[in-house]
């Protein structure tokens, strides 16, 4: 492991990762051909993002963004619905991706408004030409949305933050705050203390401290693009929100963390 972790920053410091993970792709898609095509026979209604799509925002693997999820919808809706309620709610999937949630929701709370928003104009293109029932739109690696403030009850972003520089934490959980209604919700999962094993022992002393861990030298938002969270360095950052709930992953699971819209008190960056 250690090993590993060493030729990992080798090949960070020389600007190789994303080449590498890359050839991983490759790798990937051969070794599961078998697998995906006979889970696509199975499910021949199901219409699947291109393969390196869907590897670059979650895994290759078919059964696994398909029935996962559907699980990580269910499991969404079950997170919040004790602290909002749902049923004719506006909702946004902040990084979207290839739709492996927001493409369930709909099914779940049929009366309810989505909307899915990402960084990379293809994964939109792809979402807009697939799901007639829910609003696409692109964004920026750093705000502002299109969206109006105080628009949405509910916003949730699965892994997003764990690819984002700490210069874009900053920026994202203000604009986040600007979307929702006033006593709105944010759901967000992070890099916690699950992961710490995974770090280097200079990464750890840091974490430790309570500093944002930040794996760069690769396109931010890709997901070689790294950062990891101390919960004294979370509660800091997002001392603007209310947090209802801080549960903590088991190994190598993330935190998920549920937060409050104080009320509309946080104030835009142009109120200040």
């Amino acid at each position: 492991m250690k090993d590993k972790r060493q030729t990992l920053r080798i090949l960070r410091h020389c600007g190789l990762m994303q080449v590498t993970d890359y050839f991983r792709y490759i790798w990937i898609r051969a070794r599961n051909r078998k697998s995906n095509r006979g889970f696509r026979s199975r499910f021949s209604g199901v219409v699947f993002p291109p393969d390196y799509m869907m590897y670059e925002a979650y895994r290759l693997d078919y059964e696994r963004y398909y029935i996962n999820g559907m699980q990580s919808a269910e499991w969404l809706v079950e997170k919040v619905k004790p602290y909002v309620d749902l049923e004719k709610a506006s909702i946004l999937d902040w990084g979207c991706g290839p739709a492996r949630v927001l493409r369930h929701m709909p099914g779940l709370l049929p009366a309810a408004t989505f909307y899915g928003t990402d960084y990379n104009p293809a994964t939109i293109a792809w979402c807009s030409k697939t799901f007639s029932n829910i609003y696409f739109h692109s964004n920026d690696l750093m705000p502002r949305l299109v969206y109006e403030k105080g628009m949405f009850d509910l916003v949730y972003g699965i892994s997003i933050f764990t690819h984002l520089s700490e210069e874009a934490h900053e920026a994202w959980i203000g604009e986040l705050g600007r979307i929702l209604k006033p006593g709105g919700i944010l759901l967000i999962t992070l890099h916690g203390a699950s992961f710490r094993d995974k770090l280097t022992g200079d990464e750890q002393l840091l974490f430790d401290r309570g500093e944002l861990v930040v794996r760069g030298n690769v396109k931010e938002g890709h997901r070689t693009f790294t950062a990891f969270h101390p919960q004294s360095w979370v509660r800091k950052w997002t001392e603007g929100f209310e947090i209802l709930k801080y549960e903590q992953g088991r190994k190598e699971e993330q935190d998920t963390l549920i937060l409050k819209e104080k009320g509309g008190r946080r104030k835009e960056e142009g109120d200040r």
